[in-house]
C-alpha cells in the first residue's frame, strides 16, 4: 500500500516489438485507477523474445517471488503452473478458483464465462480456468491475389495438394516470382501442423489429462508435413530465406512480391494487408492449409495469458481480479484487438464489433476467430501442455533446418530431436519433482501438476 492510501496492483507484462503496443494497457490502467481511486495499477515489463528474455523470466518465475499479476507466454503455461512460491506453495492460484463464482468485483462484470471456446480450453485444467487469456492469435495464410489470378487461380488453397498445385502454376506464371510461398521456420508452424491433423505431440493427452512424460516429435502427422514442406522447397516452390524464426525476411519476400503466399500470425493482418496496398498488392487471407487427406481437427493458438499470483492479501487479490475483468469487457477486448491484432477473446467483444461494422469494412480480421472456433475441442487440436514446450519447439527448428539446408531424412532427423525434446522434458519433470518434494499442495492443485 502506497503512503497516500491507495492499494497498489503490480502487473508484469510482455511487451512486444512493436512501437507504443502496451499503450491501451496503459490507458485501461489509469481509468481503472480513476474509477476505483482506493486502487493504482502499476504496469512493469519484459521482453520474452529478444536476448536472454526466456531465461529472465524463467529466473523470475524461479525466484518464488512475482506481481500480482503476471503475464506468461503461451510455451511457459506448464511452467507457470509449476512454479512454487518462496514458502513452498504454488506461486499462482487458478483465476476461476479466485473469482469464487462472484458475477461482480468492485462493481466490474465478472467475465471469464464469455471468454471464446478456444482459449478458454488452452488456459483451462481438470475444467478450471488456471489463467486469463489476454492476447490470442493463430495462423494464417496471406495471398498476393494479383499474382494468383494472373496464374488463373480465384480462390484460396484449402488443403496442401491445392496449395502445391497453386504454387506450381504461379512460378510457371509469365513474370511469375521465382518462388510461390514462404513462411518463418518456427516450432509453433509444427505444433500447428500436427494439431491440425488430430495428432499429439505429447502422451497424457497432450498433457491435458496428466503431465506430459513422453513426447514424440517424428509422429505420423509430424512427418507428413515436414516431407510435404521438403519438396516444396526441393522443387523450388518455398522460400527459405535462411535464417530460423525469420518472421521479418519472410514478410518482407512476399510485401517485396518475390511470393505469393505468406504462412504468418493472424496479429500481421492488418500491417500485411496494408503493406500490401502500400506496393499495389491486394491481399486475401484465408486459413492455414490443411492436410486433405485426413480429417481436420483444429489450429493451435498462440499469444499468452495473465496470472494471478497466490496468497496475495485480500484487497489486491480482489483489485487484480477486478481489473482483469475491466480489461476485458467488451468494449475494452474490443479495442485491444483494434490495436493489437490479437483476437476479440471475448463473445461480447466480437458481437460488440460485428455490430460496428469492424468485420464488414475490414474482413481481413475475421478469419483468424472463425479459424480458431473451428477447432473440434479435441486435447490435439487444443495444443499441447508440457515442460519446456519452447525449447522442444526449437529442437523442431534444428530438425527442419538440417532437413532443408542439409538434406537430412526427416523421420531420422526428426527422430532424433525426438530423443533430445525427451532429455529435456526428463530433466525438467525430475527437477520439478524435487522443487515440489516437502511441499504438498491442497488436493485440486495437485492434481494440476501430477
Amino acid at each position: 500500500m502506497e503512503d497516500d492510501g491507495r492499494i497498489v496492483v503490480d502487473i508484469l507484462l510482455a511487451d512486444h516489438p512493436f512501437e507504443g503496443f502496451l499503450d491501451p494497457v496503459r490507458r485501461r490502467a489509469a481509468e481503472f485507477g480513476a474509477a476505483h481511486p482506493r486502487y493504482e495499477i502499476r504496469i512493469s515489463t519484459y521482453r520474452y523474445w529478444t536476448g536472454t528474455g526466456r531465461e529472465d523470466f524463467i529466473r523470475i518465475l524461479d525466484q518464488g517471488r512475482v506481481p500480482a499479476l503476471v503475464d506468461v507466454f503461451f510455451t511457459e503455461t506448464q511452467h507457470a503452473r509449476d512454479a512454487l512460491a518462496a514458502t513452498g506453495g504454488p506461486l499462482f492460484t487458478p483465476v476461476q478458483r479466485a473469482v469464487g463464482g462472484r458475477r461482480q468485483i468492485l462493481g466490474e462484470p465478472v467475465v471469464i464465462d464469455d471468454l471464446v471456446d478456444s482459449a478458454r480450453r488452452y488456459y483451462s485444467y481438470d475444467g478450471e480456468l488456471v489463467s486469463m487469456p489476454f492476447s490470442v492469435s493463430t495462423g494464417l495464410l496471406y495471398a498476393n491475389m494479383t499474382m494468383l489470378r494472373a496464374a488463373g487461380i480465384t480462390d484460396l488453397p484449402q488443403d496442401w495438394e491445392s496449395l502445391e498445385a497453386a504454387c506450381r502454376a504461379v512460378v510457371q506464371t509469365d513474370g511469375g516470382p521465382p518462388h510461390a510461398i514462404t513462411w518463418a521456420v518456427d516450432g509453433w508452424f509444427f505444433q500447428g501442423a500436427v494439431c491440425q491433423q488430430g495428432g499429439l505431440l505429447t502422451d497424457h493427452a497432450n498433457g491435458r489429462s496428466g503431465r506430459a512424460r513422453t513426447v514424440n516429435l517424428a509422429s505420423e502427422e509430424s512427418l507428413a508435413w515436414t516431407t510435404w514442406w521438403q519438396r516444396l522447397h526441393k522443387d523450388g516452390l518455398y522460400l527459405h530465406t535462411g535464417q530460423a524464426q525469420d518472421w521479418a525476411g519472410t514478410l518482407d519476400a512476399f510485401t517485396e512480391g518475390r511470393v505469393a503466399f505468406l504462412c504468418n500470425s493472424s496479429v500481421m493482418a492488418q500491417p500485411v494487408v496494408s503493406a500490401g496496398a502500400q506496393a499495389g498488392i491486394e491481399v486475401a487471407t484465408g486459413g492455414l492449409p490443411r492436410n486433405g487427406a485426413v480429417p481436420y481437427s483444429g489450429d493451435i493458438l498462440g499469444g499468452d495469458s495473465l496470472f494471478l499470483a497466490a496468497g496475495l492479501p485480500p484487497d489486491v487479490q480482489d483489485g487484480a481480479l477486478a481489473f482483469l475483468q475491466y480489461l476485458l469487457n467488451p468494449r475494452n477486448a474490443a479495442a485491444w484487438h483494434k490495436s493489437s491484432g490479437f483476437i476479440p477473446v471475448t463473445h461480447g467483444s466480437h458481437r460488440l464489433l460485428e455490430a460496428e461494422g469492424w468485420f464488414t469494412e475490414k474482413p481481413h480480421h475475421l478469419q483468424a476467430p472463425k479459424q480458431l472456433d473451428a477447432s473440434d475441442g479435441t486435447p490435439a487440436a487444443t495444443g499441447a501442455l508440457a515442460g519446456q514446450l519452447a525449447i522442444m519447439h526449437t529442437d523442431l527448428v534444428q530438425a527442419m533446418r538440417d532437413v532443408l539446408e542439409r538434406d537430412a531424412d526427416p523421420a531420422r532427423r526428426f527422430a532424433q530431436a525426438t530423443a533430445t525434446a525427451q532429455k529435456r522434458l526428463d530433466d525438467y519433470n525430475r527437477q520439478t519433482a524435487q522443487r515440489h518434494a516437502g511441499h504438498p499442495r491442497e488436493p485440486r492443485a495437485s492434481r494440476t501438476t501430477a
